[in-house]
């Protein structure tokens, strides 16, 4: 019962982040002009990927299994070369690239995750054997890379670094570490303050320019900062994020609901969700999309149909041999 109890709760969890991914993708061409919008993309980018990068590495701690490299080949990086062809094909047939071609080692929009996830993998093999000295090592690398103007998404090899700490630490938790949020005293009251708490602050105090502190796709200097303290502020940003992320946590249910199950099928969700947003954004003009921008409750629930839609079994059952290369 314990154990099934942790399964729904990481479940729950990450159907919570992979609609906010998705919800973030939907407002992400109409929140400029709108500050409640941005205000949702900017809290939603602070943590959302750090915690599902977190919850992978708590998932990852039997890396040294027989098998387990060849299973990760087969799950993480077969299906990202998969998926950049097609979005390659996608966006030649859209007229975002004039020209079809080719580029497996440049990932498309959101495949950097999947690039990531199998580098993060491989870096266990060198880190987890530091434990805790190794998530030191992680986070000054993480913020060091960040003075090399010249790494950026090719190979995804900033994202690789600035995120690789949250994949290490939930490695190195245990689920007595997960047990002790959940057992505070009113350990979800102080999950909303923290996350409503993150909100406030981010409309009255986060500026536009800043956003690209949250991708971590590129250098201090190519986000137009070259300053010896901007290790200071990707530091500060750690700290910040894992707090929000402690707060996200501590919101979770461990109670099955009926979207529960769709938790186990994020990875569908997340490969399959750009196609439909991106075609939206082909057939309906900017105006119209920013008509929408009002729309709260309305882009919410689009946003919330989609992860039901992409994470029905019928769309599993037929997206399976792209996905998980099996029939």
């Amino acid at each position: 019962m314990a154990s099934s109890r942790r399964v729904f709760y990481f479940d729950n969890a990450k159907f919570i982040l992979i609609f906010l991914v998705v919800f973030g993708h939907v407002i992400s061409p109409i929140k400029d002009n709108n500050n409640v919008l941005f205000a949702f993309y900017s809290a939603i980018f602070l943590f959302h990927m750090p915690a599902f990068i977190l919850i992978s590495g708590y998932f990852s701690k039997g890396f040294k299994k027989k098998g387990y490299l060849l299973k990760t080949v087969k799950k993480i990086l077969l299906p990202y070369f998969i998926f950049q062809v097609l979005y390659s094909v996608y966006y030649y047939w859209n007229g975002d690239e004039p020209t079809l071609k080719f580029d497996l080692l440049q990932p498309h929009w959101t495949l950097w995750f999947l690039l990531s996830l199998f580098c993060w993998n491989l870096l266990l093999y060198f880190f987890a054997r530091l434990r805790w000295a190794g998530f030191v090592i992680a986070v000054v690398i993480g913020i060091g890379i960040g003075y090399l103007d010249d790494v950026g998404s090719y190979l995804s090899l900033s994202r690789t670094f600035v995120f690789f700490p949250y994949f290490l630490l939930g490695f190195l938790l245990e689920p007595r570490h997960l047990k002790r949020i959940k057992q505070i005293k009113y350990s979800p009251a102080f999950g909303f303050v923290i996350l409503l708490g993150t909100m406030l602050f981010i409309s009255t105090n986060f500026p536009e320019d800043a956003i690209p502190w949250l991708l971590g796709d590129t250098s201090y200097a190519g986000m137009g900062v070259e300053e010896l303290s901007d290790g200071l502020i990707r530091a500060f940003q750690y700290v910040i994020t894992l707090i929000v992320i402690a707060g996200f946590l501590a919101i979770v249910p461990k109670t099955r609901f009926k979207m529960t199950t769709i938790g186990q099928r994020t990875l569908y969700i997340y490969l399959l969700h750009g196609f439909i947003i991106k075609t939206i954004q082909v057939f309906f003009s900017d105006d119209v999309l920013k008509d929408l921008s009002d729309h709260y409750f309305m882009l919410m629930a689009f946003s919330f149909g989609l992860c039901l839609l992409l994470g029905n079994y019928v769309i599993q059952k037929y997206t399976r041999p792209l996905i998980e290369l099996r029939i």
